[in-house]
C-alpha cells in the first residue's frame, strides 16, 4: 500500500513569513510550484502555507499591491500536515474532510509535500483500486479463519481472534463503501455451523 512517502515531492521550497507576496510569487514562478512551506520561527513553532490561491483570493481579487503585502498575512498557520506513513487513501480522505490541495509531509521535520496532483498522477488507485484489494484480502482471512476454526475448535481463543480480523476488515470495506453490512461473514458461517455462536 502506497504511503504519503512514496507519493510527495521532496523538493520543497520554504519562505520566510516576512517576505512579500511578490518575493512568494516570484519563487513560485521560478520552480513551478503551487505552494511553499512557511518557515518556523523556532522548533516549537508550528509550520505555515501559502498557496497560489491564497495569492489569488486575498491579494489579486482585491487590487493590493504583492510588494507590500507580507506572507504572513495571507498564509494558513498553523496548517494541516500529514504523517509519511499515512495511506494515500487516508491522505485523499483529509484532503477531501478539509478542502485541500496541498500539505506538508513532516515527521519531526519537513520531508516533503503532497499535492492532489501527487495523489492522481502517482497512486495506483486506477490499476489496483483500495476495494478490489480489500475484498481480496477479505477472502483470504475468511478461508483462513475456517481453517484455524476446523483446526482448533469452534469455541477456541484462535478461532475467535480469527473471525476478529475478518469482521474488522469487514467493517472498513463497508466504511470504504459508505454502505452497512446485511451479514457478516462470521454469521453465515454460524449459519452453516450454529454451534459457533
Amino acid at each position: 500500500m502506497l504511503t504519503a512517502a512514496d507519493i510527495m515531492t521532496k523538493d520543497v521550497a520554504t519562505i520566510r513569513s516576512s517576505a512579500t507576496v511578490a518575493e512568494t510569487v516570484s519563487l513560485m514562478k521560478e520552480r513551478d510550484w503551487r505552494a511553499l512551506i512557511v518557515e518556523r520561527r523556532h522548533d516549537q513553532d508550528a509550520y505555515g502555507i501559502i498557496t497560489k490561491t491564497d495569492i489569488v483570493y486575498k491579494v489579486i481579487a482585491f487590487g493590493k499591491d504583492p510588494c507590500k503585502v507580507y506572507v504572513y498575512e495571507v498564509m494558513t498557520k498553523p496548517c494541516i500536515v500529514v504523517n509519511p506513513d499515512l495511506a494515500v487513501e487516508y491522505v485523499a480522505r483529509l484532503f477531501a474532510a478539509h478542502h485541500l490541495h496541498s500539505a506538508p509531509v513532516i515527521q519531526g521535520e519537513l520531508l516533503g509535500i503532497v499535492s492532489i496532483s501527487d495523489i492522481i498522477n502517482q497512486s495506483q488507485f486506477v490499476e489496483l483500486p483500495r476495494t478490489i484489494l480489500l475484498e481480496q484480502e477479505l477472502q483470504d482471512v475468511i478461508k483462513k479463519a475456517r481453517e484455524i476454526c476446523a483446526k482448533t475448535s469452534l469455541h477456541s481463543e484462535e478461532c475467535a481472534a480469527a473471525w476478529d480480523v475478518v469482521e474488522e476488515l469487514q467493517a472498513e470495506i463497508a466504511y470504504q463503501q459508505a454502505r452497512k453490512i446485511e451479514k457478516t461473514a462470521f454469521e453465515e458461517y454460524c449459519d452453516e455451523f450454529p454451534e459457533a455462536r
